[in-house]
Protein backbone atom coordinates (compact mmCIF):
# COMPACT_ATOMS: atom_id res chain seq x y z
CA UNK A 1 0.00 0.00 0.00
CA UNK A 2 1.22 3.44 -0.47
CA UNK A 3 -0.60 6.44 1.89
CA UNK A 4 -0.55 9.48 -0.21
CA UNK A 5 -1.04 12.56 2.15
CA UNK A 6 -3.26 15.35 0.62
CA UNK A 7 -3.86 18.94 1.19
CA UNK A 8 -5.63 18.13 4.49
CA UNK A 9 -3.60 16.68 7.30
CA UNK A 10 -4.05 13.12 8.46
CA UNK A 11 -6.07 12.74 5.49
CA UNK A 12 -4.63 9.98 3.12
CA UNK A 13 -5.48 8.54 -0.39
CA UNK A 14 -4.52 4.92 -0.10
CA UNK A 15 -2.92 3.08 -3.67
CA UNK A 16 -2.78 -0.55 -3.70
CA UNK A 17 0.25 -2.87 -4.46
CA UNK A 18 -1.13 -5.15 -6.62
CA UNK A 19 0.44 -8.59 -7.56
CA UNK A 20 -1.11 -9.51 -11.10
CA UNK A 21 -1.35 -12.78 -13.29
CA UNK A 22 -3.30 -14.21 -15.55
CA UNK A 23 -5.62 -15.05 -12.85
CA UNK A 24 -6.34 -11.41 -11.80
CA UNK A 25 -4.33 -9.52 -8.71
CA UNK A 26 -3.93 -9.65 -5.24
CA UNK A 27 -3.46 -6.73 -3.25
CA UNK A 28 -3.48 -6.33 0.72
CA UNK A 29 -5.84 -3.64 1.62
CA UNK A 30 -5.88 -3.55 5.43
CA UNK A 31 -2.76 -3.83 7.58
CA UNK A 32 -2.80 -2.44 10.95
CA UNK A 33 0.65 -1.84 11.02
CA UNK A 34 1.09 -0.02 7.86
CA UNK A 35 -1.38 2.14 9.10
CA UNK A 36 0.02 2.89 12.77
CA UNK A 37 3.07 3.33 10.87
CA UNK A 38 1.59 6.29 9.01
CA UNK A 39 0.25 7.84 12.49
CA UNK A 40 -3.04 6.68 12.07
CA UNK A 41 -5.58 5.36 13.83
CA UNK A 42 -5.35 1.27 13.17
CA UNK A 43 -7.88 0.14 15.36
CA UNK A 44 -11.62 -0.99 13.66
CA UNK A 45 -14.53 -1.52 15.57
CA UNK A 46 -17.04 -1.84 12.64
CA UNK A 47 -17.56 -1.83 8.74
CA UNK A 48 -20.63 -0.68 6.91
CA UNK A 49 -21.77 -1.25 3.42
CA UNK A 50 -23.90 1.34 1.89
CA UNK A 51 -25.97 0.35 -1.63
CA UNK A 52 -26.79 3.22 -3.61
CA UNK A 53 -29.64 2.93 -7.09
CA UNK A 54 -29.25 5.67 -8.62
CA UNK A 55 -26.31 7.88 -10.06
CA UNK A 56 -26.41 11.12 -8.32
CA UNK A 57 -27.39 9.61 -4.91
CA UNK A 58 -25.44 12.23 -2.69
CA UNK A 59 -24.85 10.97 1.46
CA UNK A 60 -23.87 12.90 3.57
CA UNK A 61 -21.58 15.38 5.13
CA UNK A 62 -22.02 13.50 8.13
CA UNK A 63 -20.00 12.82 11.15
CA UNK A 64 -20.13 11.99 14.77
CA UNK A 65 -18.85 14.44 17.88
CA UNK A 66 -16.60 13.85 20.65
CA UNK A 67 -17.13 10.97 22.03
CA UNK A 68 -17.74 8.90 18.97
CA UNK A 69 -16.09 10.92 16.61
CA UNK A 70 -15.18 8.27 13.70
CA UNK A 71 -11.73 8.00 11.82
CA UNK A 72 -12.85 6.11 8.70
CA UNK A 73 -11.51 4.21 5.68
CA UNK A 74 -13.36 4.45 2.40
CA UNK A 75 -13.41 2.46 -0.52
CA UNK A 76 -16.35 1.62 -3.31
CA UNK A 77 -16.40 -1.45 -4.13
CA UNK A 78 -18.77 -1.18 -6.99
CA UNK A 79 -19.29 1.40 -9.41
CA UNK A 80 -18.20 5.04 -9.41
CA UNK A 81 -18.40 7.71 -6.32
CA UNK A 82 -17.06 11.10 -5.88
CA UNK A 83 -16.02 11.11 -2.23
CA UNK A 84 -15.37 14.81 -0.09
CA UNK A 85 -13.80 14.78 3.30
CA UNK A 86 -14.10 18.59 5.12
CA UNK A 87 -11.83 19.63 7.86
CA UNK A 88 -14.01 20.67 10.48
CA UNK A 89 -11.23 20.47 13.33
CA UNK A 90 -11.27 23.95 14.42
CA UNK A 91 -7.10 23.97 15.49
CA UNK A 92 -6.90 22.54 11.75
CA UNK A 93 -4.88 24.81 9.19
CA UNK A 94 -7.35 23.64 6.75
CA UNK A 95 -10.36 23.83 8.59
CA UNK A 96 -13.16 24.21 6.39
CA UNK A 97 -11.08 23.20 3.89
CA UNK A 98 -12.32 19.84 1.50
CA UNK A 99 -10.58 17.51 -0.99
CA UNK A 100 -12.95 15.15 -3.49
CA UNK A 101 -11.14 12.04 -4.93
CA UNK A 102 -12.94 9.39 -7.70
CA UNK A 103 -13.17 6.06 -5.82
CA UNK A 104 -14.32 3.55 -8.01
CA UNK A 105 -14.29 -0.49 -8.48
CA UNK A 106 -11.55 -0.60 -11.22
CA UNK A 107 -9.20 2.34 -9.40
CA UNK A 108 -9.49 0.50 -6.76
CA UNK A 109 -8.47 3.95 -4.72
CA UNK A 110 -9.45 4.15 -0.16
CA UNK A 111 -9.67 7.30 1.29
CA UNK A 112 -8.55 7.43 5.30
CA UNK A 113 -10.57 10.28 6.98
CA UNK A 114 -9.49 11.28 10.59
CA UNK A 115 -11.97 12.03 13.35
CA UNK A 116 -13.31 15.64 12.94
CA UNK A 117 -13.80 15.44 9.47
CA UNK A 118 -17.22 15.21 8.02
CA UNK A 119 -17.86 12.50 5.02
CA UNK A 120 -20.33 12.48 1.99
CA UNK A 121 -20.06 11.32 -1.45
CA UNK A 122 -21.88 11.25 -4.77
CA UNK A 123 -22.43 8.00 -6.70
CA UNK A 124 -21.66 8.76 -10.63
CA UNK A 125 -23.28 5.97 -12.09
CA UNK A 126 -26.18 3.04 -11.28
CA UNK A 127 -25.60 0.39 -8.19
CA UNK A 128 -22.70 1.73 -6.66
CA UNK A 129 -21.51 0.12 -3.42
CA UNK A 130 -19.25 1.79 -0.78
CA UNK A 131 -17.49 0.06 2.06
CA UNK A 132 -16.29 2.00 5.35
CA UNK A 133 -14.28 0.52 7.97
CA UNK A 134 -14.52 2.68 10.99
CA UNK A 135 -12.34 2.98 14.79
CA UNK A 136 -15.25 4.23 16.63
CA UNK A 137 -18.86 2.67 16.74
CA UNK A 138 -21.97 4.27 15.53
CA UNK A 139 -23.25 6.66 17.65
CA UNK A 140 -26.79 7.82 16.70
CA UNK A 141 -26.85 10.60 19.69
CA UNK A 142 -23.60 11.84 18.37
CA UNK A 143 -24.50 11.82 14.67
CA UNK A 144 -23.94 15.37 13.26
CA UNK A 145 -23.80 16.64 9.71
CA UNK A 146 -23.62 19.97 7.33
CA UNK A 147 -25.18 20.63 4.35
CA UNK A 148 -24.13 18.98 1.59
CA UNK A 149 -23.99 22.85 -0.59
CA UNK A 150 -23.15 25.17 2.54
CA UNK A 151 -21.14 28.34 0.98
CA UNK A 152 -18.90 28.09 4.20
CA UNK A 153 -17.26 25.38 2.42
CA UNK A 154 -18.08 25.54 -1.31
CA UNK A 155 -17.94 22.13 -2.09
CA UNK A 156 -17.68 21.45 -5.92
CA UNK A 157 -19.77 18.61 -6.64
CA UNK A 158 -19.82 17.17 -9.93
CA UNK A 159 -22.71 18.11 -11.97
CA UNK A 160 -25.50 15.91 -12.06
CA UNK A 161 -28.91 16.16 -13.77
CA UNK A 162 -30.82 14.68 -10.70
CA UNK A 163 -29.62 13.99 -7.43
CA UNK A 164 -31.08 11.90 -4.99
CA UNK A 165 -30.56 13.50 -1.23
CA UNK A 166 -32.81 12.72 1.96
CA UNK A 167 -34.11 15.79 3.10
CA UNK A 168 -31.88 15.58 6.50
CA UNK A 169 -28.89 15.83 3.91
CA UNK A 170 -30.91 18.70 2.29
CA UNK A 171 -31.81 20.73 5.20
CA UNK A 172 -29.02 21.43 7.77
CA UNK A 173 -28.52 24.53 8.97
CA UNK A 174 -25.94 26.83 7.63
CA UNK A 175 -22.56 26.26 9.11
CA UNK A 176 -21.43 29.13 11.53
CA UNK A 177 -18.03 29.09 13.11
Amino acid sequence: MRFIETKLKGAFVIELDKFEDERGFLALSWSAKDFAAQGLDAHLVECTISRNRLKGTLRGMHFQGPPYAQPKLIRCTRGAVYDIALDLRRDSPTFKQWIGVELTETNHLALYIPAGFAHGYQTLIDESEVFYQMSEVYAPEYARGVRWDDPAFGIDWPPCEQRTIIERDRTYPDFID
